[in-house]
């Protein structure tokens, strides 16, 4: 057996071992495409175990996140600090071998993957990156961004419609520096593919615009290594390599069946595949001392990539010292608090939309944050999130950094986390409000990951109007702040706005949702800096007030307006504006008493939304003005009042709470 055969069947039995100790996984893939990643991870990935960090490394995603023994028996034998203790520990709790790879939490491995398809978009957003960061300091015979980016997918994830939404879009882009290795095994849960998925998928591919290649035999790693070259030549396409392989290969009675794909194949089958495979070594979860030693020589190979990479740079700094500098600036993404002390940042004069807020407020930031980048799913005109002073980003001009995603919401907000994964860059993406629904996966993995970033989400409530209910969020609100660690933030007026923005550019460990209207809204003189403690009070009265109002967004301009008409009427009211839950909740117990007094126990709140989550600040003896139904087609106006958003009726149901 030759040793790269023995390191190939090495990965196929530490993954069915840890499976079966674990009685719970997916053998099937990580048997099959091992000849694959082997190949990959052994001649081609520019990666170094000694510093899993390094900046030009390439990167690997497992899109097809439940083989995930794959890459964690990858990473053992590649010395990325996996011990076999971890190994054993395989899907247990509180290990570093979890069920699928989670970023930030098993060293080497570049994002979270387990929904199918999100890899592969996540893959698109790294490719973009780096040719990004490339046409930004690469100078002539220094190539300091010089990666590619490398994904292993299989039928499922091309099953799945965001692959084809990201695909698609790389194609348009001609991300040449994206490879794919897709694992071909035609065999999913239920069965063949054949039963619902008979397309030809190298066909699709091409009329995306990719480089395609086949490859017959998953076992063959010269036929492997042969397609990664040419795929390497293709400088203009983005590459898929189909590799034919079979499900749980090796293993004598489950081999090509779909109870490979997540079971364990059994103590009895794993001694079988050991003869079968030719395996001589008694000794569970072994690896050959001519494995180690042949890996030894690569990561020799591996480290001196590096340390090339390192001379590179060191000369690159002294010739291009400000160049330098910013590179690291970039990777640090620290220039937004910059912004806290910017006296323009924080000042406005005019009513307006908040979404024309956030244009202006955007263009503000991007002065100041060159790695911003970022656009919408083909709506920046109605968003208003174009950067006005930059080019947009396409394969003839990478420098730019406004985004045209197209009508493709879960692929862009699956591709901002790649993008934002892959460090360098601080990234936004932009889309009507009530479609976070196709993006909501996204977003949400997202927030898992801690990665910060920023949504900027327009037309939010019936205030959409004549669009009518199809496009008028009603519980979209309520689903984003569900999420735990995403930051939902619902300016009222251009200074929160601001607010919003500079909390989102700072969050470093939180995605952030601004949320924004479309009908204009009311600039408010106490507001501003004081939003970013996520709720705070704007008007006060003397002494202890007899109800609280709190809004968010355009409805606190009918409570500010209340205030003055309950005044008169002998009512005391504090006025207190939410534009974030999250970040209220953040601050000290006493700055909450202190804005939601225990004692004034009478409290309204104003949101036109739904009331899900709103309990928690009006308690028992509170009430609420929201949308319990959906809204319809007309103006915003008449919408407005309809459903009982008017300045009267926030009056007369605070005079009701109170018994007057």
């Amino acid at each position: 057996m030759s040793s790269n055969n023995l390191a190939v069947n090495t990965i196929r039995l530490l993954s069915a071992e840890a499976i079966q100790k674990a009685k719970s996984g997916h053998p099937g893939i990580t048997m099959g495409a091992a000849p694959a990643a082997y190949t990959l991870w052994s001649k081609y990935l520019k990666h170094n175990p000694l510093n899993p960090d390094w900046k030009d490394r390439d990167r690997f995603i497992l899109s097809a996140g439940h083989g995930s023994m794959l890459i964690y028996s990858l990473l053992h034998l590649f010395g990325y600090g996996l011990t076999i203790e971890d190994l054993k520990q395989f899907r247990q709790f509180g290990s570093n071998t979890p069920g699928h790879p989670e970023y930030g939490h098993t060293k080497g491995v570049e994002i979270t993957t387990g929904p199918l398809g999100q890899g592969i978009a996540n893959a698109v957003g790294m490719a973009i990156a780096e040719s990004h960061l490339a046409a930004e300091f690469n100078k002539e015979g220094f190539e300091i961004v010089n990666h590619y980016t490398y994904t292993i997918c299989g039928d499922g994830c091309m099953m799945e419609g965001i692959s084809s939404e990201a695909a698609s879009l790389a194609g348009t882009l001609g991300l040449g520096k994206l490879i794919v290795l897709y694992d071909s095994n035609n065999i999913t849960i239920e069965g063949s593919t054949d039963i619902a998925f008979k397309e030809d998928v190298g066909e699709r591919f091409k009329a995306y615009g990719w480089h395609v290649q086949k490859v017959s035999d998953g076992n063959d790693m010269q036929a492997i290594g042969n397609a990664i070259e040419q795929a390497k030549a293709e400088k203009d396409k983005p590459s898929l390599i189909e590799i034919k392989t079979i499900i749980g290969f090796g293993s004598p009675n489950k081999a090509g069946k779909p109870s490979a794909h997540g079971e364990p194949l059994g103590d009895e089958e794993i001694k079988l595949t050991k003869e079968n495979l030719g395996w001589k070594y008694e000794e569970s979860f072994y690896v050959p001392e001519e494995v180690k030693e042949e890996i030894n020589e690569i990561k020799k190979r591996l480290a001196d990539e590096e340390e090339n990479w390192n001379k590179l740079f060191a000369e690159y700094e002294k010739k291009y010292p400000e160049d330098a500098l910013m590179w690291k600036q970039w990777n640090e993404n620290e220039f937004a608090k910059k912004l806290f002390d910017d006296e323009d940042f924080w000042t406005y004069e005019n009513d307006t939309a908040t979404r024309l807020s956030s244009e202006i407020v955007l263009n503000k930031a991007a002065k100041v944050v060159p790695n911003l980048i970022g656009g919408s799913a083909d709506l920046a005109p109605s968003t208003k999130t174009i950067m006005k002073d930059r080019k947009y980003y396409s394969k003839e001009t990478p420098e730019g950094s406004n985004m045209h995603f197209g009508i493709r919401e879960h692929a862009m907000a699956a591709i901002a986390n790649g993008m934002m994964a892959h460090g360098g860059l601080k990234a936004y993406i932009a889309g009507f409000f009530v479609f976070s629904d196709y993006m909501k996966p996204s977003l949400r993995l997202s927030a898992i990951m801690k990665l910060p970033v920023i949504s900027v989400l327009t037309h939010d409530s019936i205030g959409v109007g004549e669009d009518g209910p199809t496009h008028q969020p009603i519980e979209q609100l309520a689903a984003l702040r569900s999420i735990p660690n995403y930051t939902v933030i619902r300016p009222c007026d251009t200074n929160e706005t601001a607010a919003a923005w500079y909390a989102a550019l700072t969050r470093n460990n939180s995605p952030t949702g601004i949320v924004l209207t479309r009908q204009n809204t009311m600039l408010l003189k106490e507001s501003g800096k004081n939003a970013l403690k996520g709720g705070y009070i704007l008007r006060d009265c003397e002494g202890t007030p007899d109800i609280i109002l709190i809004a968010s967004g355009s409805e606190v301009e009918l409570i500010y307006k209340a205030y003055d008409v309950l005044k008169e009427k002998g009512v005391k009211a504090r006025i207190v504006s939410m534009p974030s839950f999250e970040m209220f909740e953040e601050q000290s117990d006493e700055y909450k008493e202190s804005v939601l007094t225990r004692s004034v126990v009478k409290r309204l709140a104003v949101e036109a939304a739904s009331p899900f989550g709103w309990d928690k600040y009006i308690g028992l003896d509170g009430d609420i003005i929201c949308m319990n139904g959906y809204g319809e087609s007309g103006p915003y106006k008449n919408l407005f009042e309809k459903y009982g958003f008017t300045v009267e009726n926030v009056v007369d149901r605070a005079l009701k709470l109170l018994g007057k």
